[in-house]
């Protein structure tokens, strides 16, 4: 298994951190990673469609049309991507094709850090049974998901009242994946600190969760995107 891991953007998010964890858990399962601390590895189409996985750790960071274009067709043609909390669903705030590979954008943190809330976890899903729901401390997110993606996780809005409590409860998605042509696609909002998923149920299910986006590699080998494009496609 192949991995590449770039890091960057807002230190706040204790990118070079979160990317040492998960640096970890991959090569815990034996596999070879690669760590940058630049976005021009985004920059090479067939280097990326090489991967087995990508996993973004960036925040509030630029990301051109092409290098964006080179992760859309990567990750179609099989190249797993999966990560965390701003790192990947805050990154690239004006890529709005970026927000539709990975499948949601943040929007909003009521209470900011320190939030204590529930995380409820679907019990027969792979990447969840046996795990159990559990509550954390941290930035509770509040993000604008695709409707396709297949949820794992979920938390109770409003923990916290500001202008969005009238609207009244909702169920917002915590942890997802979805499709990207052949490509797995893994998210979880969990990660605002790297001790968030340092250890503990955030821990396993970003670890089950980027070995199952890096193994759709495989899957798709051999199989054909062509279907899928139409002249209409490009943003």
């Amino acid at each position: 298994m192949k991995a590449l891991i770039t890091w960057g953007g807002w230190e706040g998010h204790e990118p070079e951190q979160v990317a040492g964890i998960f640096r970890a858990m991959l090569e815990g399962e034996g596999a070879s990673v690669v760590v940058t601390d630049s976005l021009a590895v985004f920059d090479d189409p067939e280097g990326l469609r090489d991967l087995d996985l990508i996993v973004p750790v960036w925040t509030m960071a630029e990301l051109s049309r092409e290098a964006a274009t080179h992760v859309s067709e990567a990750v179609a043609r099989g190249t797993g991507l999966a990560g965390c909390h701003g790192g990947m669903c805050d990154a690239f705030r004006a890529n709005p094709l970026w927000q539709f590979i990975t499948g949601g954008n943040w929007v909003a943190h009521p209470g900011g850090d320190g939030v204590r809330y529930r995380v409820t976890l679907d019990p027969d899903h792979e990447l969840t049974a046996g795990i159990g729901d559990f509550d954390v401390e941290t930035e509770q997110y509040y993000l604008h998901v695709d409707p396709a993606n297949r949820v794992l996780a979920r938390t109770r809005f409003p923990t916290v009242p500001w202008y969005h409590a009238p609207n009244g409860p909702v169920d917002m998605p915590v942890a997802w994946t979805r499709a990207w042509g052949h490509g797995r696609v893994y998210y979880n909002a969990l990660g605002h600190k790297a001790r968030v998923i340092a250890a503990g149920p955030p821990h396993e299910m970003l670890r089950r969760g980027l070995i199952w986006a890096a193994k759709g590699k495989a899957l798709a080998a051999g199989r054909d995107v062509t279907a899928w494009q139409s002249p209409g496609s490009h943003w």
